[in-house]
């Protein structure tokens, strides 16, 4: 049977709407359930009791409800507190209940429940824990005997959820099987003699008899086995781009008059040599007559976006057009001041695309573009839309390139081409690749590194403070909002869930506006409509508000040169890289700037060592290898959410002394058994694998 072809459907209880809820992660069939793997694992294998829970672990616990009440204070939410027999308690809260969940909930009943451990207003407590009540006779036991897998979810789908479908096909898997795509001489490579369909069925549902550790550490035979094969589904990815790459053709692209030299003289200040070096190696490209594929990667405040209007005045003097594409309306509205305030006194047209311009505007600007008058058109998404042509496109620019899928990024380039003749392309992320990442994921760019900032530019000053000493930081926001600064407080809960997100930003806004009272305060969270989050965000940089409480999603593209100090919640949740982003927010003017990592107690060593890397260092570069070496590649560029090196098992620093081998399955499979090319890159990458004969 071809798993491939097996529509989800055809599963015990997915009908259309779970269906739907599927098609979001990109599983549509049998093959993309199996190759849905677990992000990591639960212990459940033991019972913790309430007295040893510590905050910032997830855990198994149990005990007898004594008080359950609907609360309508900041917002609508049932709290329930459980005790055992020595009087130790734990709140449930949940923000999200019904009746029948109530009612299960009533005083004297036993509860056995799982869920992270937090510190609460006054006991600790879990939110939204997994529960399920007890009889009177029975006690509380452990059902595991093995780890129990977490599976990356979407809104309305639920761990239980995905445990059952998996289970489903998991029991389709054993009545069958699963095909085989790397020549048998590579599944005995290096020790990988675990079959494929062994493979799937350890890392899903490992059994009691299986090495936890090594599951856990990624060095189980069964992971392996299953990496080897994700890593050679990359390496063949990347050499069907580079093959496609090598039959086109683009502009060759020659300035004809001075409009670089111009742009550079205009400036109020000199550019870095390393500015200087990326603009000499874009030119370079440009005017080969190979398509330009480079990214340029940057720490924050680097000159990126400088960069970028260098190469585009080459475009632009050569006679083409070019289009600068942003993953949000405020960092595409930065790009556009940028580029207006350099280009405007030349005598260079800037077009706007924007999704909510009026019928008027964007038949103005869609004029515009067809007949070639706006030279450089700046926006977001809306410049890969159907009616949007261009007269002459021969460069396109996108920033913070990880944020689009790789057929958005392929629809805008789509946009010049003419024959075989494809424009040149330049991708930008202010996120440090590091090598290892950029030469395994990336191998079908070249890259460029900016590695050095403008000179006087301050350190950001960075300190690390329990939670228990909030009320200190929240007074430290007053201070600084009593000189006239702005301030970032983020809230950074990691969660599937984007309504836990915004509760938690809700929550925290509204603590902060009971203790600041003459502080005007605005929010920011990823639930919010389009409109009202460019509202608030556009509020905050005018200084019509002073501290700005936000989820991540302030990460990239937000410039506010008053804003000189960010405080960072459970920054102990967040990654090297993205921890770093955000305190990017800050430092851009010429005050002294500061960033506040608050913490939970009871830190892990891993959390201590990212904490530890932020204060010593602000260097993007040496912090993306931390990162690396912490967490490893599948996490360092958010790739579970991204349209970038989409690895699910692999861990490119953990598994580095795979590649030659990789290296040599993929050539053999190029060379003897072409055929199962691109049945293991739609396996591993799906809808995120490029259509080469377009790229």
């Amino acid at each position: 049977m071809d798993l491939a072809s097996v529509p989800v459907t055809r599963l015990k209880g997915v009908g259309p709407k779970l269906a739907d809820k599927l098609k979001r992660l990109k599983i549509s069939s049998l093959q993309d359930v199996l190759f849905h793997l677990p992000l990591r694992y639960q212990d459940r294998t033991r019972l913790v009791p309430i007295a040893e829970l510590i905050p910032g672990i997830e855990v198994m616990t149990t005990g007898v409800v004594v008080t359950c009440e609907v609360l309508f204070r900041r917002r609508r939410s049932l709290l329930c507190v459980i005790a055992d027999q020595q009087g130790n308690q734990l709140a449930l809260r949940f923000f999200h209940f019904n009746q029948q969940q109530q009612q299960r909930l009533r005083v004297g009943v036993q509860v056995q429940c799982y869920g992270e451990v937090r510190r609460g207003p006054q006991l600790l407590e879990m939110v939204h824990p997994e529960f399920q009540t007890l009889a009177a006779n029975v006690s509380a036991s452990i059902s595991d005997d093995a780890l129990t897998p977490v599976y990356p979810v979407t809104e309305g789908l639920h761990q239980l959820s995905m445990r059952k479908i998996t289970d489903a096909a998991l029991q389709q898997l054993r009545s069958s099987d699963v095909q085989e795509l790397l020549p048998l001489s590579a599944q005995h490579a290096a020790n990988h003699s675990v079959s494929l369909k062994k493979a799937l069925i350890t890392v899903h549902r490992p059994d009691s008899s299986d090495d936890i550790d090594a599951l856990l550490q990624g060095k189980h035979a069964a992971v392996q086995r299953l990496v080897l094969e994700e890593l050679v589904a990359h390496r063949l990815s990347v050499q069907q781009i580079r093959n496609a790459i090598k039959k086109q053709r683009a502009p060759l692209l020659k300035p004809s008059g001075n409009l670089p030299q111009q742009l550079i003289s205009s400036l109020p200040f000199t550019l870095t040599n390393a500015q200087l070096r990326v603009i000499e190696e874009i030119r370079a490209d440009i005017g080969s007559g190979l398509p330009m594929l480079r990214l340029v990667q940057g720490d924050v405040g680097s000159g990126k976006t400088l960069v970028a209007a260098a190469a585009a005045a080459c475009v632009v003097d050569s006679g083409y057009q070019v289009a600068v594409m942003a993953p949000t309306e405020i960092l595409a509205e930065q790009h556009l001041l940028s580029f207006s305030s350099w280009f405007d006194p030349l005598g260079v047209k800037i077009g706007w695309l924007k999704g909510k311009l009026t019928a008027k505007q964007k038949r103005a600007e869609l004029e515009s573009i067809a007949s070639g008058q706006a030279r450089i058109v700046v926006g977001t998404h809306a410049l890969f839309q159907q009616d949007v042509v261009f007269k002459d496109l021969g460069l396109t620019i996108v920033d913070e390139q990880h944020r689009f899928g790789v057929h958005q990024r392929l629809s805008l380039r789509e946009k010049g081409v003419a024959g075989n003749i494809v424009p040149h392309q330049l991708t930008m992320t202010a996120t440090p690749i590091p090598r290892t990442l950029a030469m395994t994921s990336y191998a079908d760019l070249d890259y460029s590194v900016i590695d050095e900032l403008p000179p006087g530019r301050q350190a950001i000053t960075t300190v690390a403070i329990p939670n228990a000493r909030r009320v200190e930081v929240i007074e430290r926001v007053a201070q600084a909002v009593k000189e006239g600064r702005q301030v970032y407080w983020v809230c950074t809960l990691i969660e599937e869930s984007d309504a836990l997100q915004a509760s938690a930003a809700e929550d925290t806004c509204v603590e902060l506006q009971e203790y600041l009272a003459d502080t005007r305060v605005s929010l920011v969270h990823g639930r919010m409509h389009a409109t009202e989050k460019e509202a608030a965000m556009q509020q905050f940089k005018n200084h019509h508000t002073d501290l700005l409480v936000a989820t991540t999603v302030i990460e990239v593209g937000v410039d506010v040169p008053n804003a000189s100090l960010i405080i960072i919640e459970n920054a102990e949740r967040l990654g090297l890289s993205q921890l770093h982003q955000l305190r990017g927010r800050v430092g851009r003017g010429h005050k002294q700037s500061s960033c506040v990592l608050l913490f939970e107690q009871g830190l892990s060593q891993r959390a201590r060592d990212r904490i530890s890397t932020l204060r010593e260092s602000n260097d993007g570069f040496y912090i993306a290898e931390r990162d690396l070496e912490l967490r490893g590649a599948g996490e360092v560029l958010g790739t579970r959410q991204t349209g970038a090196a989409q690895f699910r098992i692999a861990d490119l620093m953990r598994d580095k002394t795979l590649l030659p081998t990789v290296k040599n399955i993929s050539d053999d499979i190029t060379e003897h058994h072409p055929e199962n090319i691109m049945p293991l890159i739609m396996r591993w990458l799906g809808e995120e694998s490029p259509e080469y004969g377009n790229v």
